[in-house]
């Protein structure tokens, strides 16, 4: 067992690793090189607001996220619990019933609306089939291929099975790796009771675990240095008997050469258009089809960010063209069409995150948990081989790693 570990990252997977190992009475030191944990989901200061860079949802089905966020004192009222609902300004609606698996989906579908009644049986039809397959596949194929078999391609694949898989993989769903989608889809639409409920925090993302996590640490006796970037990690080697790389995979070629992947990249951009305190969205979050953006989220019923919106555009697209301005003035737009009635902004951010995630696609090959030099190993979203690269990814690999640590 290691009795001084170092963690290279105060992103979710390194304070998972940290918190695990402090509460275990391991002497462990939290190296962040920026001044506030979180990563790639921390808080952040644009010309003087705090605002989130990028607006995260999590699922009832992320457990291990959910456990160890109650094991460093979140509360849970840090997240709104809804049951699952994807509601479009262009009329389609789908709520999935508070009922066990699968008639809480097959109920929702049963009642859903903007699409016909031949296709929320054909959606009843997909998900009985990928049930009986244990929701897997031979081959790994683009989750548009696997919708085209099934014959959900249509207004249902636009307005449910596109977007989840968008949201969720945060990968085009011409390209993104069904294998991947389909786990997805089991654990939060066929699992226990509350797997699928939307989880939307009400804080900000470095408050909702990392900053609590760095408190847990400090409190059992370990380190947590904000601004502090590591160099070289053979100096962390000679003080520590384990280290846990978990920064993200484009930070590892300063660090591990040679072992650094070649991964592509997806980005995430999150809009933030601040209107009047009166303006409200009639739903916390809504999506639009047919533009750039894919979600909206008000802040105001989440955070307290009384006209405050946030826009969602996952994954590449147009948008990576346009300068800031043009983008913002694009979503003001779109949402403007949506909701009629809506004042001007009184002023909008733009935070584009474009290294979010690693793509999602078939035939990723995701790192070993050892990093091949001894006493080091990995940590963070792109290594869990059975999830997509989400806060729930990030939190089990650091635990994982910390595990190993423990022997």
């Amino acid at each position: 067992m290691a009795h001084r570990v170092a963690v290279v990252g105060a992103g979710y997977a390194g304070m998972a690793a940290a918190v695990t190992l402090a509460g275990r009475g391991i002497r462990v030191a939290v190296f962040e090189s920026g001044p506030i944990p979180g990563g790639r989901a921390r808080r952040v200061v644009s010309q003087g607001t705090e605002l989130d860079n990028g607006q995260h949802i999590l699922i009832g089905a992320y457990t291990e996220l959910w456990r160890i966020m109650r094991a460093v004192g979140v509360p849970e009222d840090a997240v709104l619990r809804l049951p699952l609902e994807i509601r479009y300004a262009q009329g389609f609606h789908f709520r999935a019933l508070w009922l066990p698996a699968p008639l809480g989906l097959l109920g929702g579908l049963a009642i859903a609306t903007g699409i016909s009644c031949n296709e929320r049986l054909g959606a009843a039809r997909f998900m009985s089939s990928l049930r009986r397959n244990g929701f897997s596949v031979d081959q790994d194929i683009p989750v548009t291929e696997l919708l085209e078999r099934h014959g959900q391609n249509g207004r249902i694949g636009h307005f449910l099975w596109r977007p989840l898989c968008v949201s969720a993989l945060n990968t085009p769903a011409g390209q993104a790796s069904s294998r991947v989608f389909l786990r997805v889809l089991r654990d939060a639409l066929d699992g226990p009771p509350g797997s699928s409920d939307l989880l939307l925090p009400r804080v900000d993302l470095s408050r909702l675990f990392p900053e609590p996590a760095a408190e847990f640490v400090r409190a059992h006796g370990g380190e947590v240095r904000l601004g502090a970037p590591v160099r070289d990690l053979a100096s962390l080697k000679g003080e520590y008997d384990s280290v846990i790389v978990a920064v993200g995979p484009h930070q590892l070629q300063a660090l591990l050469p040679d072992l650094a992947p070649d991964y592509a990249y997806q980005p995430i951009y999150t809009i933030y258009l601040q209107y009047p305190e009166t303006v409200r969205l009639p739903f916390p979050m809504l999506g639009l089809a047919d533009g750039l953006v894919q979600w909206v989220f008000d802040r105001g019923a989440l955070t307290g960010e009384k006209g405050r919106i946030a826009c969602v555009i996952s994954a590449q697209g147009d948008h990576q063209q346009m300068q800031q301005e043009e983008l913002a003035a694009t979503c003001e737009r779109e949402l403007a069409r949506a909701l009629t009635g809506l004042p001007r902004p009184l002023w909008s951010r733009v935070i584009a995150e474009k290294r979010a995630t690693v793509a999602c696609v078939p035939g990723t090959k995701r790192p070993a948990l050892e990093a091949g030099v001894p006493g080091v190993y990995f940590a963070g979203d792109y290594t869990d081989p059975d999830y997509p690269p989400t806060l729930e990814a990030a939190v089990r690999s650091g635990v994982r790693a910390a595990q190993r640590c423990l022997g």
